[in-house]
């Protein structure tokens, strides 16, 4: 499958790029999808919730009231979880959420998603570029030119760009990562993937 490459106005180049149909033109697999969002969500969870039981609640031992005689339900001391102050049955307890998943079907995955984006038009193909300072108008006016404002994009780059990265982060629905981090939640999170020449390459090499 090949996509024309655009400069940063927005124009089509006469350059072309060959995406590899064993990375982009694979038969989906929602399920191994399903399995990598639903982990990248959990290892997200911070699971520091704390509240506090009977046995962990400052107050007096001293039972209320005789065990018999009053005429109402027996009671134990002022903890007791059916009381205002009381401990909570059960309640939450710091836990982590993390959970491991098979390598390759992480990138089974992964390769789905790209496969979607492919199918569906939404990967756009760029000249390799750079900024000399963080400027948000500069990326900004990229966006303006491919029509990309109003839609949430991620941008791939083949190699760590400190002044790009910072250039798009004051953009809500703009995001810019690596090649080697690009995970299955960002690229279905995204309504354009913007790759920059080399992360094409990266990516390829990465999960062939």
């Amino acid at each position: 499958m090949k996509v024309a490459v655009h400069n940063i106005e927005g124009k089509e180049t006469t350059k072309k790029v060959d995406l590899k149909k064993n990375i982009f033109g694979i038969e989906p697999n929602d399920h191994a999808i399903y399995l990598d969002v639903k982990q990248y969500l959990a290892n997200q969870r911070s699971g520091t919730s704390k509240t506090k039981e009977r046995g962990e609640i400052t107050g007096s031992r001293r039972k209320i009231r005789k065990q018999k005689g009053s005429g109402m339900a027996r009671v134990g001391d002022i903890k007791s979880p059916i009381f205002r102050g009381g401990g909570r049955i059960f309640g939450p307890k710091p836990r982590e959420y993390n959970s491991k998943l098979n390598i390759k079907v992480k990138r089974l995955a992964r390769k789905s998603a790209l496969t979607y984006k492919a199918k569906d038009n939404n990967i756009i193909v760029l000249e390799d570029f750079s900024f000399d300072t963080p400027k948000t108008k500069e990326y900004l006016n990229i966006l303006n030119n491919l029509e990309q404002t109003e839609n949430k994009t991620l941008l791939i780059l083949p190699e760590t760009n400190k002044n790009v990265y910072l250039s798009s982060r004051n953009l809500i629905k703009a995001k810019v990562v690596q090649a080697s981090d690009l995970c299955t939640y960002d690229i279905m999170n995204a309504n354009k993937l913007l790759m920059l020449e080399g992360s094409v390459k990266e990516i390829e090499g990465n999960l062939k």
